[in-house]
């Protein structure tokens, strides 16, 4: 014996007790991928130049917090002092949270922003 069914527009039948499906307004779909893409971008942390900290310092940090080589470290620190600033470090919203929290306890000024 087949459950009861119900009609739905467009001649469709559902089994009784389910309900259909939310429908999405058009202007909603967009705002919808909007917020998928922007979540699938990954965050960067960017260290910032600052008059207080040494250079060989900040080289330091990089290679104990990040695991750098000492050439990458000293690349990244050289960008840091000349262009004002140098992505370190890129991921999840929350590692790059991590990230700028631990650069923080070691006096170094760092920021996040979402790429793109």
């Amino acid at each position: 014996m087949r459950p009861p069914t119900r009609r739905r527009r467009g001649g469709a039948t559902l089994p009784s007790g389910v309900m259909p499906p939310e429908t999405v307004p058009v202007g909603d779909i967009e705002t919808i991928i909007d917020q998928e893409t922007t979540e699938d971008r990954p965050w960067l942390v960017i260290v910032w130049n600052d008059p207080i900290n040494l250079m060989s310092f900040v080289t330091f940090v990089l290679q104990k917090l990040f695991g750098y080589s000492k050439e990458k470290a000293t690349a990244l620190m050289l960008d840091i002092h000349h262009k004002g600033r140098a992505v370190v470090s890129s991921g999840t919203r929350e590692r790059a949270e991590l990230d700028v929290y631990r650069l923080h306890e070691h006096g170094l000024w760092a920021t996040m922003e979402q790429s793109g």
